[in-house]
């Protein structure tokens, strides 16, 4: 994606349910690397031009993070829920979550441990999360 810390693999993209599968690889590093605005332009923009409104983003190989400025993450975040839209991380390691917490970021990107998720086929961990969050807002 450009960044020289951070790695990514699409794991599935359902453009028909607006939904996209992303897992994240290495150290995320905002402070020095600006990872998230590389994340934004060079991958979630994209996406979100084709209709993708819904993010899952597998963070189990994060191995360190490093905050800076929110306003990324809060540009992202309005511009999906005004599509009805979310962003879920899935796993993130505690010693990575410190940082993400401390900023507030966890307003803007929910956190979520789900240690089965590879048991689901995407569409079933999509269905499972998607109805999760709208038990909770009904």
């Amino acid at each position: 994606m450009g960044s020289r810390t951070l790695f990514i693999k699409v794991l599935y993209a359902d453009y028909k349910k607006h939904f996209v599968i992303l897992e994240l690889i290495g150290e995320w590093n905002d402070a020095i690397e600006n990872d998230i605005m590389t994340l934004r332009r060079e991958v979630t923009d994209h996406f979100f031009a084709e209709g993708i409104t819904k993010f899952i983003l597998i963070a189990e190989n994060v191995l360190n993070f490093h905050s800076s400025e929110a306003d990324y993450y809060e540009e992202w975040f309005e511009n999906v829920t005004d599509e009805e839209g979310w962003i879920m991380m899935l796993n993130m390691p505690e010693s990575s979550q410190y940082d993400f917490k401390k900023t507030k970021l966890h307003y803007y990107i929910e956190l979520k441990e789900m240690a089965d998720w590879r048991r689901y086929q995407p569409e079933a961990l999509f269905k499972k999360i998607d109805d999760e969050i709208k038990k909770r807002l009904r």
